[in-house]
């Protein structure tokens, strides 16, 4: 067998969950041909590392990207790729590539014009031919989105839906499987998510038998344990194993939740279901600034609800309620701005709501809804209101993985904008390097499995995850002394350290430090 890679004297963390050993490991194509103590015979590779003091794990699993798009303006994900990551889980939040029909496509016409994308597709379909046509650095798998579904079939009213029309979007979930998704996500918070009753998410979980169903859940802190409590009847009643997304408890009136929160958790694993979930390593969130407004705003879609924050009269409202939920001056302090798209206003980017309502004279509420005007709503924000402690503990769960909750961007070009969260460009080696090396929350072992075999046993991922022969040869290797991220909230766009090889599909993508620019990613449909 002709050897492309070999790499030798290397400390093998298999993803398993097992102790360490020293191994070398041989690649033939795009999979693993040998993992052992090699002897002196055999055919001589065209390529050697001497990984001699380094880790050397399968590559990592990103578990909630939301890189549909960022991927076809800049294909390069750099600061994904410098994480180690070589797979990722899109599709999240109940916003996918596709299906895009009527309403769902209107919708999405903003976010491909940021990117200045050309392209134009209905279907997944469509969408993996052009994605691959682009190249890919990275492998790509992705859920279908409730949101893309709902939209697609009735776009964004405020209703419950009929038989027919639940008939229609599960038809049409079952064609977005059978194109290649791996699952059905919802974005609970988002319009049309919002909207949805249980009865109508337990329909559609029951449209993706031995799937997976995931949840950006309706509410993260005050209804926080009424809507855990959700999830959990809409994996036994569609007889489906649930992911929470980004599971965390938000707002300081709301931490004392963790141990209920937990306790949830363990007895619903107990008694048989699979529930997972995910979580960044940071105490800060990022999404939507209109996600403050109340959630009647948003019917109708966009421009209805661009409406209503003009007309003095339902302003008034938006900041009675606005005010009624958030009587604290301190809220503000705690909710930046990351990104706008106009040049007028990059000034805000970083900064609180409260210092900029301060240099403008005016109240937060006030320029909240003026910035949303001017922007026409693309404002990214970010809200600090989550605590370090029970970040631990989500974190050391055995259920729980990590997933970035963001898209891939690289350090130049269409995709550096703004100050977005630093979870893009960190998330992955402030896990293991200032929770697992630095903070012990657990074994550097149990650490590599949370970030390899397990999401790929969970999301269906074929083949990768694991460390050994005949699977793909997707590997990271580094110095586990010394990773560490390095990105802030000031200045995102930073490099972590300690990584210096990374392969996906048996090409390096990263060598000795250096992205290679190789595009050996691939589509993973249903998850192979």
């Amino acid at each position: 067998m002709k050897i492309d890679l070999l790499i030798k004297n290397g400390l093998v963390f298999d993803g398993t969950g097992s102790e360490p050993y020293k191994a070398d490991i041989s690649i033939s194509g795009d999979s693993i041909a040998f993992i052992g103590r090699r002897s002196k015979t055999g055919s001589k590779p065209e390529k050697v590392i001497d990984a001699h003091g380094l880790a050397v794990t399968p590559g990592f699993i990103d578990t909630h990207g939301h890189s549909e798009f960022t991927l076809l303006a800049d294909p390069r994900a750099e600061g994904k790729v410098c994480q180690g990551i070589t797979t990722e889980i899109n599709g999240n939040c109940g916003l996918s590539a596709a299906p895009l029909y009527g309403e769902a496509l209107n919708r999405r016409q903003e976010d491909l014009k940021e990117y200045t994308i050309r392209e134009r597709w209905v279907t997944f379909k469509e969408y993996f031919k052009i994605l691959e046509k682009k190249g890919l650095t990275i492998n790509f798998a992705t859920l279908v989105g409730h949101g893309n579904i709902r939209a697609s079939v009735t776009g964004y009213e405020d209703r419950k839906l009929t038989r027919a029309e639940l008939k229609k979007m599960c038809a049409l979930t079952k064609k977005s499987i059978q194109e290649g998704s791996i699952g059905l996500s919802t974005g609970l918070i988002y319009p049309p998510g919002v909207y949805s009753d249980t009865e109508e998410l337990i329909e559609m979980a029951r449209c993706c038998k031995n799937l997976i169903y995931t949840s950006h859940m309706r509410s993260e802190g005050d209804e926080l344990i009424e809507s855990i409590k959700e999830i959990i009847k809409i994996g036994k009643e569609a007889e489906i194993k649930v992911h929470i997304s980004h599971i965390k408890t938000s707002g300081e009136e709301n931490w004392h939740k963790i141990d209920n929160v937990i306790t949830l958790l363990q007895e619903s694993n107990r008694e048989g279901d699979y529930l997972t979930c995910d979580r960044y390593p940071y105490t800060a969130s990022s999404t939507d600034l209109d996600t403050v407004l109340p959630t009647w705003t948003y019917a109708g879609g966009s421009e209805e609800e661009l409406k209503r924050l003009k007309s003095s009269k339902f302003q008034k409202q938006i900041k009675k309620e606005i005010r009624d939920a958030h009587p604290s001056k301190d809220y503000w302090d705690k909710v930046f701005i990351s990104s706008v798209p106009s040049e007028k206003n990059t000034w805000m980017e970083g900064k609180s709501l409260s210092d900029i309502a301060h240099m403008k004279g005016k109240e937060p509420v006030d320029v909240l809804c003026e910035i949303l005007i001017q922007e026409r709503l693309k404002v990214s924000a970010i809200f600090s209101f989550m605590h370090e402690e029970n970040l631990k503990r989500f974190l050391s769960l055995p259920y729980c993985m990590v997933g970035s909750d963001s898209s891939a961007k690289s350090f130049s070009g269409t995709t550096r904008k703004g100050k977005p969260h630093p979870r893009g460009f960190g998330s992955f080696l402030r896990f293991l390097g200032t929770y697992v090396r630095d903070g012990k929350l657990m074994s550097m072992s149990e650490a590599i499995h949370k970030i390899t075999m397990l999401p790929a046993k969970t999301f269906g991922i074929e083949k990768r995850g694991i460390l050994k022969k005949g699977l793909f040869a997707d590997i990271v290797i580094f110095d586990h002394e010394k990773i560490i991220d390095r990105a802030t909230f000031h200045e995102p766009f930073l490099r972590p350290k300690g990584i210096y090889y990374v392969i996906v599909n048996g090409l390096p993508i990263m060598w000795e430090g250096e992205l290679t620019g190789i595009n050996a990613g691939k589509v993973l449909k249903n998850g192979g």
